[in-house]
């Protein structure tokens, strides 16, 4: 970000925890700035203090020595040091040290903007002074939110790491993911869209691959998002990721950042905003694209705008039907927002239909050795299995093949989290709920088949490969005119 009347980009360090070792953080910042130039100020996150009374902090707090940058640092962790914290809304703590209080937004003459929260979660009153709450979290996005043109804060700094930051990202080393970090946090982040977000407690540097925060091909392109988490000061126990424990980055027209001792190395630039996406040509004949001569048009039941509906070759049950769209595209993440419009409207449509025949159906993707988008949707009998039954069937089969299937939450979409042209599994219950498998080098091609033919939800496993069901061509045909009749009152094609 540049600085107002042309003055130099400002400079800004940020460190991991202290734990009152503050003769060892301040010789390492007069080091970089020996070695780098004058920085503008330093931030810390996790505990800044030690539990244990600390020699080197009363020489700072009585002025004998003076800290040689000005200094924000985050609040209590623990009972132990809240005492070292006089005012929950910030005070100064020594000569170049302040304290930025409980939660609030810090806005630098030249323009930074700076969210932070303070200590622990807690979701139970009374709220400890070393802990933040869902109102607190609430407050501090509200104050940012309600802002005009609001497109997100330059840095957020949190001594709790978002919960499920690794979730379809790089995962960190030797830390317990699941017992740390903080849901709000997770919250928060999402809401100020920080381009930086750095963490601390966990002793560890940790570098998150960076995460958009728009849609891709439906949304106005934004600014990415940078999760880092630091080790502590000294890090005795050398759990580090880095050659480097601390993190520092200037802040100029276009962010960059830098790591120590690796000058000059930046980091990765936000992607460009992408055109809406046309459909592809396929490379070659498709089965799939309904102005094909290879296309099956006695399975064809249903033809919208952008979108057509066909029985499934080889179905699960006579009313396993794709939703497809007419143009070729590979995946639903390549989909321009009209056909995904239209998609959405047949899977709500043949919801709605299922249901009034006693069965909720299940939708799945299949992004990997395919040419043609096909979104399979398959009907199960309500007096079959619950869906929280399939649910865990997908689970534990895709465990026992060693694959990792993740729930993607509930405000994000597939373009938030897969590029187009990645290979992927994806399946979505009646619930709504979704989950998410990233194929990495190979993938069962009969998976979301399999597992819904299994003695758990279909109790038909003869049935998992389409080509031991096919039938021939006259008695599809009767089956996808049968279909046509029955689903003609939902048929979001015959609406108009």
């Amino acid at each position: 970000m540049a600085a107002p009347g042309g003055r130099r980009p400002l400079r800004v360090l940020v460190s991991g925890d202290a734990e009152g070792r503050l003769g060892a953080l301040f010789g390492r910042v007069a080091a970089a700035q020996r070695k780098s130039g004058a920085f503008d100020l330093l931030l810390c996150v996790g505990d800044f203090f030690g539990s244990a009374g600390d020699a080197d902090w009363e020489e700072y707090r009585t002025g004998a020595k003076k800290a040689p940058i000005q200094t924000y640092v985050l609040g209590a962790n623990n009972e132990e040091t809240v005492g070292y914290f006089p005012d929950v809304s910030g005070c100064e703590l020594a000569e170049n040290i302040t304290y930025l209080g409980r939660k609030g937004v810090f806005n630098e003459a030249s323009g930074l903007q700076i969210a932070y929260l303070s200590g622990t979660e807690c979701l139970e009153e009374p709220v400890p002074a070393h802990c933040f709450s869902s109102k607190d979290v609430t407050d501090l996005k509200t104050s940012l939110l309600s802002t005009p043109k609001f497109k997100g804060v330059d840095i957020l700094i949190t001594s709790c790491w978002p919960r499920g930051v690794e979730r379809f990202g790089n995962t960190p080393f030797d830390v317990d993911t699941k017992k740390c970090g903080s849901g709000l946090v997770s919250v928060l982040a999402s809401s100020l869209k920080p381009r930086y977000h750095f963490s601390g407690l966990q002793k560890i540097c940790y570098e998150r691959l960076p995460y958009r925060n728009h849609a891709v091909l439906q949304e106005s392109a934004q600014h990415v998002s940078r999760f880092i988490a630091l080790a502590n000061v000294g890090n005795a126990e050398k759990r580090k990721e880095e050659p480097v424990g601390q993190f520092f980055f200037d802040l100029s027209s276009k962010p960059k950042g830098k790591k120590r001792p690796s000058e000059g190395r930046t980091g990765q630039q936000p992607q460009p905003q992408r055109l809406p996406c046309k459909p592809s040509l396929p490379t070659a004949a498709c089965w799939f694209c309904l102005a094909s001569p290879e296309v099956e048009k006695h399975l064809v039941v249903s033809i919208g705008t952008h979108c057509y509906l066909a029985l499934a070759k080889g179905g699960l049950s006579p009313d396993h039907v794709l939703v497809l769209p007419i143009g070729h595209y590979q995946s639903m993440v390549e989909l321009a927002s009209e056909v995904v419009e239209e998609v959405d409207q047949y899977k709500s449509s043949l919801k709605e239909f299922f249901r009034s025949r006693g069965k909720r159906c299940v939708v799945f993707e299949r992004n990997y050795r395919s040419q043609h988008l096909q979104l399979q949707v398959v009907p199960v009998p309500q007096d079959c299995c619950t869906t929280e039954d399939i649910k865990e069937a997908f689970v534990v089969q895709a465990e026992e093949q060693q694959m990792e299937l993740l729930e993607i939450p509930e405000h994000s979409s597939l373009k938030q989290i897969v590029q187009p042209g990645a290979p992927y599994f994806y399946v979505e219950l009646d619930t709504g709920e979704k989950l998410f498998h990233r194929v990495r080098r190979h993938f069962p091609l009969q998976f979301g088949r399999e597992v819904l033919a299994s003695e758990a939800v279909l109790g038909m496993p003869g049935r998992a490969d389409w080509r031991s069901c096919q039938t021939g061509k006259e008695e599809e045909a009767a089956a996808a005119q049968a279909f046509r009749q029955a689903f003609a009152p939902f048929d979001i094609a015959q609406g108009d």
